[in-house]
């Protein structure tokens, strides 16, 4: 008999996917961390409390995207900051670009990272490049102290409960915001605009709070709920479309299998349903 992971949305609907053998599965301290191999062409899965995290099918669809658009709007962007993200996907993406000289990674739940390391090579490759710091800690204790310190911060958190819940807050963006160097530029993860529409809405509010720059981009992830993914992105004084680098953006896109420039431009363009949510 055919066993399958299922994901269902509050909305009755969902993805099944053909499992073939669980490689991993352990509960940390703050979720159940598992990867199983599947019988499909998205190879191994990674899934936090039995929600759809990444696959090494079509992971670049969020990794590009979290990294490529917020990095490529600024001019130099030498320390990053990302948030979440132990598999290492968003890491990878970001040290593409040539002038990064520091990206961490703070992730509360090492399990997540050791389990990715041995796992999913491919999407957490480069956790040991030099560049590359690694923190197992808390990233709302983290960046309370911090002050001019990011030129970019990439929140690549989990969705909003369990350990991801107080990544949406008022007082966790304003810390983020306080972080940011001159030109800093945030990008957050906020969810499906087809599914989790009370989430995003209160998100952005908060976001409008902290930061006078605040709009949305989207693509689509073919395994997550809804299949349409946002992102915020939050700056003080950087307008989304308002730089793209030719040089790293050619050298980038040679790298990639979903981002360019021309993809790049159309990410801000919103369906009518999202503009009356936002």
């Amino acid at each position: 008999m055919t066993e399958f992971y299922q994901e269902i949305t509050p909305g009755g609907y969902g993805i099944a996917i053909k499992r073939k053998k669980t490689l991993f599965s352990e509960q940390s301290p703050f979720q159940k961390v598992e990867v199983f191999e599947s019988d499909s062409t998205l190879g191994r899965v990674l899934t936090l409390d039995d929600l759809m995290m990444t696959t090494e099918g079509d992971e670049f669809h969020y990794h590009e995207m979290i990294a490529h658009i917020p990095m490529m709007h600024h001019k130099s962007p030498k320390t990053v900051l990302v948030i979440g993200g132990g598999d290492g996907g968003t890491v990878r993406e970001v040290l593409k670009h040539d002038t990064v000289e520091k990206v961490i990674l703070c992730e509360i739940d090492g399990m997540v990272i050791d389990a990715c390391k041995k796992y999913l090579p491919t999407i957490s490759c480069e956790l040991d490049n030099p560049k590359c710091e690694i923190l197992v800690e808390d990233a709302i204790e983290y960046i309370k102290n911090k002050e001019n310190m990011f030129d970019i911060i990439l929140i690549d958190s989990t969705d909003p409960m369990g350990p991801g819940e107080g990544l949406f807050t008022e007082e966790f963006y304003t810390n983020v915001k306080r972080s940011l160097k001159p030109g800093g530029i945030v990008a957050a993860q906020s969810e499906s605009p087809f599914v989790n529409k009370e989430e995003i809405k209160k998100m952005y509010t908060l976001l409008k709070k902290v930061f006078p720059i605040c709009a949305t981009y989207t693509s689509n992830i073919p395994t997550y709920p809804g299949g349409y993914w946002a992102w915020a992105f939050c700056s003080e004084t950087v307008e989304p479309l308002s730089y793209w680098d030719e040089r790293r953006g050619e050298a980038i896109t040679k790298t990639c299998k979903i981002y360019n420039k021309d993809y790049h431009n159309a990410r801000f363009a919103l369906p009518n349903y999202l503009k009356e949510l936002l």
